[in-house]
């Protein structure tokens, strides 16, 4: 689209918005739910572009893309009302007679900007949350992945108006002029280095943003952690989707007493996830493209692999690999990895651990693996992060019922079931006073007021 159209875009939805239409519950619903048919009919074409663009198998796209986004508007499908009823809170005497209630209402028109990793699902689910609270939207798909961003162009231009939800394709020409546009809310995930450009763009409006960011997220294994049970929820987190997710686990920080046994079965656990030769399995997902091949591959310490390290150029794949004997000095702690290289740090105090994970930009995920209550909290409430899990890892952003963001460099604000309709609305704070009554304290003249006041209570 060139800069004209996208304005005359983003115009068009702003005049459609003042129209009131989406404001109605059944108007909202509706919606969702002819979304929802879309993304059912064509669940095939969806799972042959995330393959194409990423090497998704069937099973590994649904799991952790359509079915998601299913499921997400089938939870706002059930709750839309709810989240949406004006709210009554407590009103002090201070304005004796009236009522006070917390109103949410839609912002506008809002952006929605999205990245290749996990590219129908980053683009689909803020949508859902955006339609769910009653906003138009336009969506902004990666250019990394064009199959999966023309599959959901087609989806949004066969089930909407463009004046209601629309899609841009392209790249960065493409995003500079959405970024011209005033938007009511941005929604962006992505890279910090981009996230920056989007909340400067959104400074010269005021506009409001979510930022889902990234960065190097630990995983602690404690001394006292069911080994092979962490060493297999940490392989299936690492290198899902080849670990080009934001709350992989990027390392490990593992206690020095069970470092050999937990490496053992890390190996042991790659090989019966994904095969004596992975490159070969079929549904293990590729590198998105060369240039972020070549920057995993460089991060790679030969010299330290124990397990791993092979890589095909022409396949941009890389082998689930593992380096022992890592510092924070090495390359791969230096940047998000975002591929499938497991660095493994060791450590022999919790205490140190923490203070280490809080010296650093704030994570976008933290997981520990321990049989110790007291531990796991310990570790929880201490460190800074944006969310993350007890003995499993990238789990939580599956749940609807809790929000999902980061802090710090890693984002801001958070979404996903009423976090995500909430992010998506303004919620306006209404006191409804009644006429019956006029007390006359607040008025001029105080002076002539309060004495009377004073000589009545005196009598």
């Amino acid at each position: 689209m060139t800069e004209k159209e996208i304005s005359d875009l983003v115009k068009a939805q702003r005049e459609y918005f003042f129209t009131n239409e989406t404001l109605s519950i059944k108007f909202r619903k509706a919606a969702l739910k002819r979304l929802q048919k879309a993304i059912k009919s064509k669940e095939d074409k969806i799972s042959e572009a995330l393959k194409k663009d990423l090497g998704k198998s069937a099973h590994e796209g649904f799991m952790c893309e359509t079915g998601l986004v299913l499921s997400e508007i089938s939870y706002m499908l059930k709750r839309i009302s709810r989240y949406s009823r004006a709210k009554t809170v407590p009103t002090p005497l201070t304005n004796f007679h009236s009522t006070s209630k917390v109103k949410p209402s839609p912002y506008g028109v809002t952006l929605i900007m999205s990245p290749w990793n996990y590219p129908f699902l980053l683009t689909i689910e803020p949508l859902v949350d955006s339609l769910a609270a009653g906003n138009t939207a336009i969506v902004k798909p990666s250019a990394y992945s064009p199959n999966t961003s023309a599959i959901i162009e087609t989806i949004i231009k066969e089930t909407f108006e463009q004046k209601y939800v629309a899609t841009v394709t392209g790249g960065r020409e493409e995003n500079k002029a959405l970024l011209k546009e005033k938007f009511d809310y941005i929604f962006f995930t992505g890279s910090q280095a981009v996230g920056k450009e989007v909340m400067k763009a959104a400074g010269e409006h005021l506009t409001p943003v979510t930022l889902e960011l990234g960065g190097k997220s630990p995983c602690i294994i404690h001394k006292d952690a069911n080994i092979k049970l962490a060493a297999k929820r940490l392989v299936f987190g690492k290198y899902l989707n080849c670990g080009q997710t934001c709350v992989a686990p990027d390392y490990v920080l593992c206690h020095k007493d069970i470092k050999e046994k937990f490496i053992a079965e890390v190996k042991n656990q790659i090989i019966k996830q994904y095969g004596e030769n992975p490159l070969s399995n079929p549904d293990y997902g590729k590198i998105i493209n060369e240039k972020h091949f070549n920057r995993v591959s460089g991060l790679i310490n030969r010299e330290k692999i124990v397990h791993g390290g092979k890589v095909n150029a022409e396949t941009q794949q890389i082998e689930p690999t593992v380096m022992d004997n890592v510092t924070y000095d090495d390359a791969v702690m230096q940047e998000e990895i975002f591929g499938p290289l497991m660095p493994v740090l060791t450590f022999d105090s919790i205490e140190k651990i923490i203070g280490e994970i809080n010296s650093k930009q704030c994570p976008l995920a933290l997981y520990i693996f321990t049989s110790s209550s007291k531990i796991a909290n310990q570790v929880t409430s201490q460190c800074r992060f944006g969310g993350g899990c007890v003995n499993d890892t990238v789990l939580h952003l599956a749940t609807s019922s809790m929000g999902f963001g980061g802090c710090g460099e890693s984002g801001m604000g958070a979404y996903h079931g009423k976090a995500g309709f909430d992010t998506f609305s303004h919620h306006k704070s209404i006191l409804h006073k009644y006429t019956w009554i006029d007390m006359p304290m607040r008025y001029q003249p105080y002076q002539k007021i309060w004495d009377n006041l004073i000589h009545f209570l005196l009598k």
